[in-house]
């Protein structure tokens, strides 16, 4: 029988690139759910296309547009609304669900797609930052695998596959540096978003380019893999690598080193994900050695991109701090696609929210919902006074 999946966040990259696996592999996968937040043609199109089951619009506003669209499609059930996500995830013939909803968005229908127990294909990174001991804690109690589908942690997980209980010495996380690596501090006080969404190696949504360019994307890939490895952070080190060809690697307690290496192609560990433990044919490029001959890595620059460093810092601290992190990450995000706040000053608003919010050492899912529209306030506030 083929495997059923539901895509939270269907019409952005991720998605996208998920339906292009499932295409290829459609004697396996078969779509169950499609979901969209906005996009809603686009939503319409894919669902044309591959007949899912139901297809949920986030934003209600859009719902009336969407039954328009499938007004052909009378098998395809149409909903809309934050609790319709939340309840879509635990279809019974669901078996997978792909979370690649960017932001806090994702956290309550992961959790609830988890007490479904269904297979966890985890793209949205900001569930583990903000709640990862909650989301592991569940993930546990109900027996659910959560695979990673971020370039890096599937990398590092590949390299983990057949270690058993080896002990893991170093996590080696890599980073291509975005596109402003060489700048110097005067140069990144200028820079625009539209300097900062040219990434050299990555075709992704708007709100991950921005965040690359700042490397908060990377701060909230050790925050994930903290939770998804069970490593501490301090051993977790960040190396900068333009040629985006070594995705990651692990180190182990005898000094070997594992790595994945592959062209940056997402749809790679999207059906590693889909597909463990079996590796199945993917169409597209291969990586040809002799042409990649110069591979390297520099150290991060945490003075001059201190997002990275913050998220560091929240780690340390545990809590909700994580949560605070990323919920003024996405205010300050936002602010600088609009151009209301400039590229230096998003760390300084992240760090002054930081020290502003409710700090609590022991959340549940009710102090993260509470803490994450109280750094969004605090956040916006801040970046009027600075804007």
């Amino acid at each position: 029988m083929k495997q059923q999946i539901c895509i939270l966040g269907s019409t952005g990259s991720i998605g996208t690139q998920a339906l292009d696996v499932i295409e290829q592999h459609s004697d396996l996968y078969e779509v169950y759910c499609l979901t969209a937040n906005n996009r809603v043609k686009e939503l319409a199109e894919q669902a044309h296309k591959f007949h899912p089951a139901a297809v949920v619009v986030a934003n209600e506003a859009h719902y009336d547009e969407l039954k328009n669209l499938l007004s052909d499609e009378p098998d395809i059930k149409v909903y809309a609304g934050a609790q319709a996500l939340c309840d879509i995830v635990q279809a019974e013939p669901i078996d997978m669900v792909l979370a690649s909803m960017v932001g806090f968005s994702g956290l309550e229908p992961t959790i609830h797609a988890i007490k479904a127990r269904k297979k966890i294909c985890l793209a949205n990174k900001e569930t583990l930052v903000v709640a990862g001991e909650l989301i592991c804690n569940l993930a546990q109690e109900y027996h659910v695998p959560i695979l990673p589908v971020d370039s890096e942690h599937s990398a590092i997980f590949q390299s983990l596959v057949g270690e058993g209980d080896n002990e893991v010495e170093k996590l080696l996380l890599t980073c291509s540096g975005g596109p402003f690596r060489n700048f110097t501090h005067e140069q990144l006080e200028k820079v625009t978003a539209a300097d900062a969404l040219k990434h050299p190696t990555w075709d992704m949504g708007a709100k991950i380019t921005i965040d690359s360019a700042s490397l908060m994307n990377k701060g909230f890939e050790v925050t994930e893999a903290k939770w998804l490895f069970g490593v501490p952070a301090e051993k977790i080190q960040v190396l900068i690598h333009p040629q985006s060809i070594v995705h990651s690697a692990v180190q182990f307690a005898d000094g070997a080193v594992k790595a994945q290496l592959g062209v940056p192609d997402m749809r790679l560990p999207i059906q590693y994900a889909f597909s463990f433990p079996q590796r199945l044919h993917l169409n597209g490029d291969r990586l040809d050695l002799f042409k990649a001959q110069d591979l390297q890595f520099f150290e991060p620059d945490y003075k001059k991109f201190k997002c990275l460093q913050l998220a560091f810092d929240a780690i340390k601290k545990g809590g909700n701090m994580s949560c605070i992190v990323n919920a003024a990450n996405e205010i300050v995000n936002a602010g600088f696609r609009k151009g209301e706040c400039g590229f230096l000053q998003m760390a300084d608003i992240i760090e002054k929210t930081m020290a502003k919010a409710t700090f609590d050492s022991n959340p549940d899912l009710d102090v993260y919902l509470q803490t994450d529209a109280e750094a969004r306030r605090i956040a916006t506030e801040l970046m009027k006074v600075n804007g």
